[in-house]
């Protein structure tokens, strides 16, 4: 029998905030990650990067701000830097919890770039916010510079940076080799790293892609059985958070389109991910998502616990 090929989402939960949460995190997850394969199922495992990513960009700020002669980096290398570290802790996780178990199978990182349309209206109005709080005058040399900030009353002002939506990933020749090949991969980390086409090179982007979009590309491109996208909560509900709170064992994509026509699902949590998987599921009609916690992966990979997405 062919073992069922999975795409995993790991969200913030699965990697922590810091790089010593990020070590004991990674050894919780890969746990989970290991039940998955020997459940007979052929990983492919992306993640967020969010804070990690932020991180690396207040270090490189910051080194850049002591160190004149320093070159401050673009956000497209802090986002292969992040896809680099966060990689290494996970696959060195996995493949010592999958050698526990007396499981030798290759792990391995695959730094991947996704390319973007310059011209998304994501970049006419950035969102998403990264490095440190700056003053006001940090904060207008930075808009000298063409990049965009907003203020947080009280605390300081941020920079954001665009989140357009991912067009190709450019190594999926190379993921897919090695997927065929029965290794696990880890690709796609933090969305990608976005960059523009321009001839035959890649530009960095200054811009971050939503892991959940990428998770859903991904799981596409390699026609996966089944998309997994781990979160912090055991599933999906209607009433979030208020006292009529419901769990949503199963819906289609018709469903979910009509709660999120409804207002159902907060934007910047659980709206990406059903965005991603009703994405996933109109490519792959034949596939299925389920949306749970790393506590509940178990059973939700069973039937038993979770949301399920169907076509």
């Amino acid at each position: 029998m062919s073992k069922k090929k999975v795409v995993v989402s790991l969200g913030h939960k699965a990697l922590g905030y810091t790089t010593l949460e990020q070590l004991d995190a990674v050894k919780k997850t890969a746990k989970a990650l290991a039940d998955l394969v020997e459940a007979d199922c052929q990983l492919t495992i992306t993640h967020s990067n969010g804070p990690q990513v932020s991180m690396i960009h207040k270090a490189m700020t910051e080194l850049r701000r002591v160190y004149i002669d320093y070159t401050p980096a673009p956000m497209s290398v802090c986002s292969a830097m992040s896809q680099g570290y966060v990689g290494y802790d996970i696959q060195n996780a996995l493949r010592s919890e999958l050698l526990g178990r007396g499981i030798s199978k290759p792990v391995s990182t695959i730094l991947t770039q996704v390319t973007v349309d310059p011209y998304d209206e994501a970049f006419y109005a950035p969102t998403k916010k990264i490095g440190r709080y700056m003053s006001r005058d940090d904060a207008d040399i930075e808009i000298k510079k063409g990049n965009y900030v907003t203020e947080e009353p009280g605390r300081g002002f941020l920079r954001v940076v665009a989140a357009p939506k991912p067009i190709d990933i450019v190594e999926i020749d190379a993921i897919r080799t090695l997927v065929n090949a029965g290794q696990i991969v880890i690709a796609c980390g933090g969305g990608g790293i976005p960059v523009i086409r321009q001839n035959h090179n890649l530009k960095g982007a200054s811009a971050v892609i939503e892991k959940d979009a990428i998770a859903g590309k991904l799981a596409s491109e390699l026609h996966a059985d089944v998309l997994l996208i781990l979160t912090g909560v055991p599933a999906v509900y209607t009433a979030f958070q208020t006292n009529h709170q419901a769990p949503i064992s199963q819906m289609n994509r018709e469903e979910a389109k009509a709660y999120i026509a409804k207002g159902e699902f907060e934007e910047t949590t659980m709206l990406p991910k059903i965005e991603a998987a009703i994405s996933y599921l109109e490519s792959n009609p034949d596939g299925k998502v389920i949306i749970t916690s790393m506590e509940c992966v178990k059973d939700a990979i069973r039937g038993k616990s979770g949301t399920v997405i169907v076509a």
